[in-house]
């Protein structure tokens, strides 16, 4: 593989070492060769790193073009990858030209690049935000900048994310720490425990706010001292809040510092508080020297920092939880150890120069397949549900069919009807419309192949009957628009007035293609209603194929809830419901039998953020055993591990029990729509209860033989093949391919 990497040649800062160390690592697997439009300090530092380097030096843009056009095709080059904005549009001036798929890597907000020069911003700003619209894919610095991007109304399926990567092969020299620290000017001791920060003293860093914190938690640890390495138009002011807030002589304002290698290992604690950030180096810097990190939950720092397992995240501005988590680590040397080992295992892993080379090497390959991949006139799917309403249930089926949709073809356009389609667009990284936008979403169907109904209860009509004529009624278009019609591993009903049951049973034999339901009472339903055109097969609910979070996430969910991770728990998922109130002493008292009898903590976990919280703080009152609420979290990766480390789960939240079966968790179902009991039956659980039936005695009894029984690994097989069946049917269809518009 060849590529060639086009950039001014003037850039400083992150950007310039991202591009001179990537692509001096790069050059150990591909032939990478550099391109600067002037000659200066970046190409001469990128000769002394071996890196093949060329200037194309001068005024005359179109005979730099035609130069570097030859240049392109007579290299033999396999993509042409740009950074910043006069590459960006020779970039794509070369992308007409040479016909090779062209990347940009957008290291910064463009809108701020240009930002106190006039000029610059009305010409190469604007020159460059025109250009970044053309470009066949982009790479963003963080998570973070790419959902910048995606807000901003660039395509989020061209998107790819890579991290600043550092070394971790460091070696720790400070031999004598003290006497370092009085030599930048800090007070300090042997025993003196050092907050330090590395940044430029303006507005956007906020440094105000961490003096701030400081003095709180100095007042409290009086061995606490703060060192600040950087210098800025605000030094002044805040030095004078310093000497108004009683702590100018615990700050040492270091100024700007060479060695920033010496300066991490000096101190005790990392801190950032900056407003805005994509992913600072500052932070990975620390991490490889094992410091615990206090940082603003800003751009792309809470995909390196899980909160309470590798540090503490704070809103920007709120130097009172700043000042408490300092106050916690300068109290706690365990704690202070602990957070930092955990902060380094993670940044080596992840966020390593070697983790960065890997990932740019598989997003080249990802580019050449997707280029190569001849594209058909009707290309992709649309997948329409109950989408964009933080219904934990609900999105974790979304996050299943996308994945399974990425398992038929990994560049297969995904676009989604959603209430929120930003947040859509942003979590998933595909397109999303709005669910009434209607003259977006039929254009779309014009052009896709496949559109996918589910899954959840959507023909039914209890909860709402314009629902069920939408749905319908998208069906309807999707098929004369030319797409095959999937309803997508679905419960079927209620359906409850005989003309709805006629115009669904209507609207599926003529407008459907195939059926998967999630259980055989839905089966029963669609025969009643005298459905028989569609192929109909069982399958189960595609929530049962989505994985846990990764551990650090779960454990910093459970431990933003304060709920410690080395518990025994037995977790209670309610929803309101008419007449369950008066039901809730029954839980009252099931909750207590199983602390007093199992030792199992009662855990009370919203599934439905916007709803249940409530319901579930009422549930509680006059709880006599001590209890734990979990209701901040709609990530059903992350409610699915929490799940998967509970003994028993009893629940009246359908998908509370799918994402424990998923797990092998044993369950306690109580049932207040027939859907429960059908899925529990279905998968061959026994432990059940109507409400209507609902007392103490049943209660106990059914969370004694949960408590009996074990995890059960072949039955989460047996479940995932089950599922499977989704797939396969729709990867027929898809393959089919729509019909003539």
């Amino acid at each position: 593989m060849k590529v060639v990497h086009l950039i001014s040649g003037g850039d400083t800062g992150g950007a310039k070492t991202h591009v001179l160390s990537l692509l001096h690592d790069l050059n150990q697997t591909i032939d990478a060769r550099l391109v600067c439009f002037r000659e200066g300090e970046f190409a001469q530092e990128a000769r002394e790193l071996k890196i093949p380097t060329t200037i194309f030096q001068g005024n005359r843009l179109w005979r730099t073009c035609r130069e570097l056009k030859a240049y392109i095709r007579d290299g033999g080059f396999d993509i042409i990858h740009c950074h910043g904005s006069r590459a960006n549009m020779m970039g794509i001036l070369m992308r007409r030209a040479t016909g090779l798929p062209v990347v940009t890597t957008v290291h910064s907000d463009y809108k701020l690049d240009y930002l106190g020069r006039p000029l610059g911003r009305l010409t190469y700003g604007n020159i460059n935000a025109f250009a970044l619209r053309k470009f066949d894919y982009y790479i963003g610095v963080s998570d973070a900048m790419v959902d910048l991007l995606i807000r901003r109304g660039f395509p989020p399926e061209r998107f790819y994310a890579i991290y600043n990567g550092l070394r971790f092969d460091v070696q720790r020299t400070l031999t004598d720490r003290t006497a370092y620290l009085r030599g930048l000017g800090a007070k300090v001791e042997k025993d003196s425990i050092v907050v330090g920060i590395a940044a430029r003293l303006n507005p956007v860093k906020d440094v105000a706010t961490l003096i701030r914190g400081f003095a709180r938690a100095a007042a409290d640890c009086g061995r606490l001292r703060l060192v600040i390495a950087g210098d800025g138009a605000d030094r002044e002011k805040l030095e004078r809040l310093c000497g108004q807030l009683g702590v100018a002589d615990k700050v040492c304002f270091a100024g700007w510092l060479e060695d920033m290698d010496t300066f991490y290992q000096a101190l005790d604690i990392n801190t950032l508080t900056s407003l805005s950030e994509t992913f600072p180096y500052a932070l990975t810097e620390g991490a490889r020297y094992a410091l615990p990190t206090v940082s603003s939950r800003v751009g792309g720092v809470p995909y390196l920092i899980d909160h309470a397992v590798n540090g503490f995240l704070f809103l920007p501005g709120d130097d009172e939880a700043l000042g408490k988590h300092l106050a916690a680590l300068a109290g706690d040397e365990s704690l202070r150890r602990r957070l930092g080992e955990n902060l380094r295992a993670k940044a080596a892993e992840k966020y390593s120069l070697q983790k960065t080379v890997e990932t740019q090497l598989a997003i080249y390959e990802d580019i050449l397949r997707r280029h190569s991949r001849k594209i058909p006139k009707r290309d992709g799917v649309l997948i329409c549900g109950a989408y964009g309403k933080e219904n934990a249930g609900d999105e974790a089926i979304l996050r299943a069919i996308i994945r399974e949709m990425r398992e038929i073809d990994p560049y297969m356009p995904v676009t989604v009807l959603s209430r929120r389609p930003m947040r859509t667009k942003l979590v998933y990284r595909v397109d999303a419309i709005h669910t009434f936008q209607m003259l977006r979403w039929s254009r779309r169907m014009k052009k896709t192949r496949l559109y996918i109904s589910g899954g959840g209860s959507l023909i039914q009509d209890v909860t709402s009957r314009r629902s069920l004529w939408y749905y319908l009624y998208n069906m309807r278009a999707a098929k004369r628009r030319g797409n095959q019609v999937m309803m997508y591993g679905c419960g079927i009903g209620p359906v409850i007035r005989q003309h709805h049951r006629e115009l669904s049973a209507k609207t599926m034999n003529r407008y459907v293609d195939a059926i998967t339901l999630r259980e055989p009472d839905s089966l029963r339903e669609l025969q009643d209603m005298g459905v028989k055109n569609p192929a109909v097969y069982l399958s189960a609910d595609p929530a049962l194929i989505l994985p846990a979070a990764s551990p650090d996430v779960v454990d910093s969910a459970m431990l933003s809830h304060n709920i410690p991770l080395d518990g025994a728990y037995i977790c209670f998922a309610l929803r309101k419901w008419p007449g369950f109130e008066e039901k809730l002493p029954v839980i009252r008292a099931a909750a207590a039998y199983a602390y007093r009898t199992y030792g199992l903590t009662p855990l009370f976990l919203a599934v439905e953020k916007l709803k249940d919280p409530e319901f579930l703080s009422c549930a509680v009152e006059g709880l006599s055993v001590p209890y734990y609420l979990m209701t901040g979290s709609d990530d059903p990766a992350a409610i699915t591990g929490v799940l998967a480390r509970m003994r028993v789960v009893v629940s009246m939240r359908l998908h509370a029990l799918i994402f424990a079966a998923g797990q092998g968790v044993p369950l306690v179902g109580l049932v207040y729509d027939p859907k429960v009991s059908a899925f529990l039956k279905y998968i061959g659980e026994e432990l059940y209860v109507d409400l209507v039936h609902l007392d103490e005695k049943a209660l106990k009894g059914l969370i004694d033989r949960a408590v009996r029984e074990k995890r059960d690994e072949q039955s989460v097989e047996r479940l995932v093949e089950m599922e499977r069946v989704n797939r396969r049917v729709a990867k027929s269809l898809y393959e089919q391919g729509g019909g003539e518009d």
